[in-house]
């Protein structure tokens, strides 16, 4: 038997001679139109900083004494760190950032991981996606998510990069896509003038007034949010002028076309984007080098982004929140690099924020066998996001019931 999907698929888009990628189909069912209950929800916007984030060089320890004599090449100088109180401060890099956190819109979540830590980038990276340590893992957190409320959600992809676990699990597969292109309807007729005469068609269809049974009243009723959806996303792919300008960057790229999609109203409300390059074994840099360039795209990228949903009136709707699999050892190597390491910062990104930090960084005199040891739970920040951003059982999600850090504001 036909479900609900299979049967808008085969008896309405292609019955008026028009073909248009699933996953608008499904959002358009999943999500309903902007004006509807739901469609103005809280947003999570998730950045993924593939390949191991060195974060002691991100939120630097400045004060802590060790932090020179374990990085004698890479360390950051005292008086270009751009300074969150007396002891801890940003990489000179995160200028954005640093601003953010003026405008009290950036929350840094230290010393941030899970017990008996993974060194493995594979390992480690499914155990955030799952939010669980079992040796099998097949659905993530946020398809679980998914699962308990069902919502609109797409992976802006780089590439032909392919979609994450974390959202695997989900009642539909969430879309990868990298461009607007990619919801174009678009027609079987063999001219341009046949074309207009058949989107003439569904737009009449789907007006009229109907007393067909509840099967096929849902499949006219969707057909037209669907065709709405993908008219009104080409719309704003057109007229779409940032309130803040974006960097020249691939992450950039990506959350631009996330917050065209979020402005547009479609009512998804989970977001997933990365960015590669982190695991930074040899000429890490200090100041300058590799890994400032990467702190600079990301810090560039969620600044505009953030600012630029702001003044469209969404300040308080997103919040964007970033992770790696695992942060770096807390000294530097024989190839003035670091590797793999443990207990790593978080950063928050919104107008809902705790602003400024929250647990304490990690010692770097009290270190497990060259890692910096963890003092919050990375499933304790999913259980505050859970509950308290998304208004979605955590318990439910999670499996077990985790203590939410504190990370927003009352």
């Amino acid at each position: 038997m036909q479900n609900r999907r299979d049967f808008l698929k085969t008896s309405s888009l292609i019955g008026f001679g028009l073909t248009v990628p699933a996953f608008l189909g499904r959002t358009a069912v999943a999500a309903g139109p902007a004006h509807k209950p739901g469609a103005k929800d809280t947003i999570l916007v998730v950045v993924q900083l593939t390949g191991g984030n060195d974060g002691v060089n991100t939120v630097i320890p400045f004060g802590d004494p060790e932090y020179a004599k374990l990085r004698p090449t890479i360390q950051i100088p005292k008086d270009q760190i751009r300074k969150i109180d007396k002891s801890i401060g940003l990489h000179p890099s995160m200028e954005g950032m640093s601003k953010l956190l003026e405008d009290r819109a950036l929350c840094i979540v230290q010393g941030v991981g899970y017990p008996n830590p993974s060194q493995s980038h594979f390992r480690s990276m499914d155990i955030w996606h799952a939010a669980s340590t079992k040796e099998q893992l097949t659905e993530g957190w946020l398809g679980n998510t998914l699962k308990v409320q069902p919502a609109g959600a797409f992976h802006v992809a780089a590439g032909n990069e392919s979609a994450p676990l974390a959202l695997t699990g989900a009642p539909a597969r969430v879309p990868s896509i990298t461009s607007l292109q990619d919801f174009q309807l678009r027609t079987s007729a063999a001219n341009a003038k046949d074309g207009k005469a058949q989107r003439q068609v569904i737009e009449n269809a789907a007006k009229m007034p109907t007393s067909q049974p509840v099967l096929l009243d849902f499949v006219q009723k969707t057909a037209l949010n669907t065709y709405a959806s993908s008219q009104r996303l080409q719309e704003i792919g057109k007229d779409y002028q940032p309130k803040e300008p974006y960097p020249q960057t691939g992450l950039a790229t990506r959350l631009k076309l996330a917050a065209q999609l979020i402005d547009a109203g479609l009512g998804a409300r989970i977001f997933y984007v990365s960015i590669d390059g982190f695991d930074t074994h040899a000429n890490q840099g200090g100041v300058g080098g590799a890994h400032a360039n990467l702190l600079s795209e990301v810090s560039g990228a969620i600044t505009a982004f953030f600012k630029d949903l702001a003044a469209r009136g969404h300040r308080d709707r997103v919040l964007v929140m970033t992770f790696s699999e695992f942060g770096r050892r807390a000294y530097e190597n024989g190839s003035k690099g670091t590797d793999h390491g443990a207990g790593a910062p978080m950063l928050l990104v919104g107008g809902k924020v705790k602003p400024g930090l929250v647990g304490d960084h990690p010692a770097l005199s009290k270190l497990d066998m060259g890692n910096l040891k963890h003092s919050i739970d990375f499933r304790q920040v999913y259980a505050a996001l859970l509950d308290q951003w998304l208004g979605i059982s955590s318990e439910k999600v999670l499996g077990e019931k985790y203590k939410a850090v504190d990370i927003l504001r009352t």
